[in-house]
């Protein structure tokens, strides 16, 4: 049973991530019925903390040692999460919690400190787009899912960056009191109620930078031509190569295939369509090259683990859908 609530902080701590977990834990909403958590902040490095915020700064009279009785802790960002070392007695901290049972939920960066806690390992996790190559190099035993909001490996729950936090809050709070009583936090939050920790997040994330670059005029033809149906054949013949040579090029320079280049293009245009436009499903099917709303919705959910309809409410609002 979920009762008792500590997010431990590092110096430079974002504050934003320390609110998400307030926000969800940290509030007593006994008037509505809804439990009422023995929360506290918890420092690991003295009773001042600094943030990443000029002047700001957060005391607190809880030390590690409140830690051993938390059913729920939580780790939130700091500044350098990424590239510093953590307090050995943190990390032993953190083993001895979840060898009791108690689970760990890290918000953006902090899931490096899990990592460093030897958590990760033969696990799936979740960060923020930009840490994910950083954050797979340096702990090779856990496998990254850089698109997801946040993965439950119980006891170790991960979360990409700040509002990613409050869907994995929440999400520990359905699975512990049900999802009556995380609708009503969300409703006080006004906050969606509830996405699928597999639901991508929303970010347009560029490809990396290949060291040589010879089908960049394919790519941006490719780019201009979603909505038509091509082969492997027809864009070798562009960039002037065998199909072949082509074929191992691309995945050379991209990391996939032309197939799977096209198909994520495909998505993404989709997403700024649901976005930004009042289009219909198929009107949107088309311009993406995927025929039919239902083929849409297909690859859609195939690619960010959420309907095309669900994914416009989200941005828009239920009457957009």
């Amino acid at each position: 049973m979920l009762r008792n609530v500590a997010t431990v902080l590092l110096d430079g701590l974002h504050p934003f991530e320390l609110g998400v977990v307030c926000e969800v834990f940290g509030l007593d909403r006994s008037d509505e019925g809804l439990p009422v958590y023995d929360f506290a902040v918890v420092s690991a490095e003295g009773p001042a903390l600094g943030t990443h915020v000029p002047g700001l700064t957060v005391s607190t009279p809880y030390g590690l040692d409140r830690l051993e009785e938390a059913d729920l802790i939580a780790v939130p960002a700091a500044d350098a999460n990424v590239t510093r070392d953590y307090p050995p007695e943190l990390l032993d901290a953190l083993r001895r919690a979840v060898d009791r049972g108690a689970r760990v939920l890290s918000v953006c960066s902090g899931v490096f400190v899990l990592g460093a806690a030897g958590l990760l390992d033969g696990r799936r996790c979740a960060v923020h787009w930009r840490h994910a190559e950083l954050l797979a190099r340096r702990y090779p035993r856990t496998r990254v899912e850089p698109d997801v909001l946040y993965v439950d490996e119980d006891p170790v729950i991960t979360s990409a960056g700040t509002s990613a936090g409050i869907d994995a809050c929440l999400h520990i709070v359905r699975k512990e009191q049900g999802p009556e009583v995380a609708r009503k936090i969300a409703r006080r939050m006004v906050v969606p109620p509830h996405r699928d920790g597999g639901q991508a997040q929303y970010i347009e994330r560029p490809l990396p930078e290949a060291p040589c670059d010879t089908v960049g005029e394919v790519l941006a033809w490719m780019t201009e031509h979603l909505d038509e149906e091509v082969t492997v054949e027809q864009l070798a013949a562009r960039a002037l190569m065998a199909p072949r040579t082509f074929a191992r090029r691309f995945q050379q320079e991209t990391g996939t295939t032309p197939y799977r280049w096209i198909l994520r293009q495909r998505v993404l245009l989709a997403q700024e369509l649901l976005e930004g436009t009042d289009e219909t499903m198929d009107a949107i099917a088309g311009r993406t090259g995927f025929g039919t709303a239902a083929a849409l919705r297909h690859q859609f959910v195939r690619a960010l683990g959420t309907t095309p309809n669900a994914y416009r409410r989200a941005f828009r609002g239920p009457q957009a859908a």
